[in-house]
């Protein structure tokens, strides 16, 4: 097959001259199906091919649900201290900057107001851009202040959670805002107004075990890896093999853990619908 050989020796061409293919052009899912990339975003981020749920962060979420992606952010400028002046291979506070820097985000976490349907409502969205999505104390704060916010002007508040779990580099920092953030939706749960946790690939660590699994319903996206320790942990502590499917969002499903599976393009119908049954008002 001539036609893909070179037939002279010695061709060469100049490094400036090259052509590159853009990066980004094509995504490949873990099932191998290739997708076009501007398919792929008109697509939510949904490979038509497969179904499978590509990551996203905020600004992806906060465009679909809120109404002509049109919001208010609260709190947008806090970012993390180092209390601890931790280092590991690096120091945290350049860590920070550095992640700042690539991701354009203060930190894990944020949090927007506006109208999704027609009617307001509070939705904090995790970055697994920023640190592994990991929970520091900026995290929990801002959590907790958008959870005010939502008692203070009686709105229903949405928590979506893409997490590697509590901050390391934190510390006991960290692990308090598992029981602040929780103390809050005790609060959200007394003025009787509505939670809706959303749990993304991956929801893991103390994030699971704090705000993730407290919603008044529980929904996942499908295929979502959702659990306190990863599989491999738990596999080399209780030495036996998993079953099929561990810690899945269809896994979790099935065993009660979730009440729901919502594929991303019925999110915003489907989280509107459940908060109008819960709040007992006319369907949207």
């Amino acid at each position: 097959m001539a036609w893909f050989k070179r037939k002279e020796k010695g061709i060469t061409t100049a490094t400036e001259d090259k052509m590159d293919i853009p990066k980004g052009l094509w995504y490949k899912s873990p099932t191998g199906k290739i997708i076009d990339a501007e398919e792929l975003a008109r697509n939510l981020f949904v490979s038509p091919e497969d179904g499978f749920h590509v990551r996203i962060g905020s600004e992806a979420y906060f465009d679909i649900l809120f109404d002509n992606n049109e919001f208010v952010e609260l709190d947008k400028n806090m970012t993390s201290k180092d209390p601890l002046h931790f280092v590991d291979t690096k120091k945290y506070s350049d860590r920070l900057k550095e992640v700042m820097d690539k991701t354009q985000l203060k930190d894990a976490v944020r949090t927007g107001v506006g109208k999704s349907k027609g009617r307001e409502l509070v939705i904090c969205c995790m970055d697994f851009a920023f640190i592994g999505g990991s929970m520091g104390a900026v995290v929990g704060e801002k959590i907790a202040r958008g959870i005010d916010h939502a008692i203070k002007n009686r709105l229903p508040f949405v928590m979506i959670s893409k997490s590697g779990g509590a901050r390391m580099m934190e510390a006991a920092y960290s692990l308090m805002q598992l029981a602040k953030t929780s103390v809050k939706l005790a609060q959200l749960a007394e003025a009787k107004l509505p939670y809706i946790s959303l749990c993304t690939d991956p929801t893991t660590g103390g994030t699971t075990a704090s705000y993730a699994m407290l919603g008044d319903i529980n929904i996942s996206e499908p295929g979502a890896l959702i659990g306190f320790a990863g599989p491999r942990v738990v596999r080399d502590t209780t030495g036996k093999d998993l079953p099929e499917g561990f810690q899945t969002a269809e896994f979790l499903l099935e065993h009660g853990f979730l009440d729901f599976i919502t594929p991303r393009k019925e999110l915003k119908d489907k989280i509107n619908l459940y908060i109008d049954l819960i709040q007992n008002n006319e369907i949207r």
